[in-house]
């Protein structure tokens, strides 16, 4: 009868949110509390071409990795995990039965044959391997047909469904089971791993153990606390405890809760995984994770944008993120090129001779609001606000090129004309001017399109003579970074974005005189 079996994933997935630099006793103390928990496999980190750290979960060799091995072992079994082109097979030492039992090999779509040279490579050297094909869900049934007779030909010890994006539902499971399920040589084990990015690891792997075949062998890879790359994978302790409930299973969950406590819980204070909607996002289309977190941390874009962006993401583009391509969408995306000379002409002619002042949401325009009402009330000043409009001023225009804060904006109470950006056009409600987004955003330093630097941009082409700035105060770490706690979000920018704005104030200060009349960080 054929058996389920778990494989522990932790110090391999789980590096990826601290660089896999647990800490040599930790490690030691995960691998024993695993064996002592009676697990069936743990993934002991990588191995790689690179300079060995005992602290860390990345191994050169095997020799290496003995050392953070437990003298008794119990039933468990060691696996590493590489990649054919980030490890050079001829490092790997012959299989001798004191280090670990087994090799994880994957490769992508677009590289299968260099992957199943590698697979032939390290099974010739005694080691049990798991071929693990990089998001099977890209995949055509006959892609997946091809490749299991390529599978059979070679023979590994397993062969795994690996769900990279996160984007399986139950259907899927069944199809991609039941094709491998019967097309799959019944010597070799299929193996599971799920990821997170729909909230559905865990019932998923229930469906994968109620469809099982009953001669069939198989793996499914799990981590403590699912701690893995954002989202995170299967929980071990969640997944024992099923195993025990309804299989019979003799799993010790005890010592991976003590695990957790001990060691992984705290990790998550540096980078949370877990459900997150870009997670859900980028499975929705079934792609690289990245492309959603890439359009989400530009905190400019509502939901249905984004999904109208990753909706448009070419197949061979999928796969593997591409940042620079991302960003080409994003700013195709955002330019709606539109006439706006006209607009433009009838901007200018109402500043003529006028001072010009902007209002940025910072807090200083709370914490120096005397010192802004004596500048409007000595020189009456044109008065333009930036992405927000301010009860406590007077203002003749309020400028927006943000999605999420024009959805604040339809709700003000206010009659001041809005300039918007032409990226906004799909949401807008028709009365607002619009003045190109690529002018405003994108010149020959690249792309920015911080409201006020595209404001600030506008005024010159508007011909101003001076820009006097309030409220522009910059991004501290400590928070308190705007008027109203509505506009920060998790996607607030840091010292990075400081440093990025402050270059282009400093160009735009070289063709008009710039003037702040609130502290600002990108005063010096």
């Amino acid at each position: 009868m054929g058996n389920i079996e778990l494989l522990d994933c932790t110090l391999r997935d789980g590096g990826y949110i601290n660089e896999w630099k647990f800490g040599y006793h930790i490690i030691r103390d995960i691998i024993s509390k695993l064996v002592e928990s009676h697990v069936d496999y743990v993934e002991v980190g990588f191995l790689r071409n690179c300079e060995y750290d005992k602290d860390a979960a990345v191994f050169n060799n095997c020799a290496q990795i003995r050392n953070i091995l437990p003298e008794n072992r119990g039933n468990t079994k060691f696996t590493a995990m590489a990649l054919h082109n980030k490890y050079d097979i001829n490092q790997l030492e012959d299989y001798d039965g004191s280090t670990i039992d087994a090799l994880r090999i994957t490769f992508h779509d677009y590289d299968i044959e260099e992957g199943l040279a590698y697979i032939e490579k390290a099974i010739s050297k005694g080691y049990k391997v798991f071929a693990n094909p990089i998001n099977i869900m890209g995949y055509s049934d006959a892609q997946i047909l091809q490749l299991l007779e390529k599978i059979n030909r070679i023979k590994p010890y397993a062969f795994s469904i690996v769900d990279t994006f996160g984007s399986m539902m139950k259907e899927d499971l069944r199809r991609i089971y039941s094709l491998t399920e019967h097309n799959l040589d019944k010597s070799i084990v299929i193996g599971l791993h799920l990821h997170e990015n729909l909230a559905l690891s865990y019932s998923l792997a229930q469906e994968f153990i109620s469809m099982k075949a009953s001669d069939r062998n198989c793996v499914i890879d799990a981590s403590m606390l699912g701690m893995g790359r954002s989202p995170g994978n299967l929980c071990m302790e969640l997944i024992m405890d099923y195993m025990n409930k309804a299989q019979g299973g003799t799993y010790n969950v005890n010592p991976v809760l003590d695990g957790i406590d001990d060691h992984i819980a705290k990790l998550k204070s540096i980078e949370p995984w877990g459900y997150n909607t870009a997670y859900a996002l980028s499975a929705k289309f079934n792609l690289h994770r990245n492309y959603a977190e890439f359009l989400l941390g530009k905190g400019r874009l509502r939901a249905k944008q984004i999904n109208q962006i990753l909706a448009g993401i070419e197949e061979d583009k999928k796969t593997a993120y591409d940042e620079d391509y991302a960003e080409g969408l994003y700013r195709k995306f955002q330019n709606h090129e539109i006439k706006d000379g006209a607009l433009i002409e009838k901007l200018k002619s109402g500043l003529a001779g006028r001072q010009i002042l902007v209002i940025a949401p910072g807090h200083s325009i709370v914490s120096d609001r005397d010192k802004i009402e004596k500048f409007i009330a000595e020189h009456h000043p044109v008065v333009f606000t930036a992405n927000f409009s301010p009860e406590e001023y007077n203002k003749d225009y309020i400028f927006c090129s943000n999605a999420m804060r024009y959805e604040v904006l339809k709700d003000r109470k206010d009659d001041a004309p809005v300039l918007i950006t032409s990226n906004l056009l799909d949401i807008c409600e028709g009365e607002e001017k619009v003045l190109n987004y690529a002018e405003l955003s994108f010149d020959e330093m690249g792309n920015c399109d911080n409201c006020v630097i595209m404001l600030m941009k506008l005024l010159i082409c508007l011909e101003a003579k001076e820009i006097v700035l309030a409220g522009f105060d910059g991004y501290k770490p400590e928070g308190g970074n705007y008027v109203h706690d509505y506009m920060a979000s998790r996607h607030t920018k840091g010292q990075e974005e400081n440093i990025r704005i402050r270059k282009y104030v400093d160009e735009l200060k070289k063709k008009i005189p710039v003037r702040f009349l609130t502290e600002s960080i990108y005063m010096k």
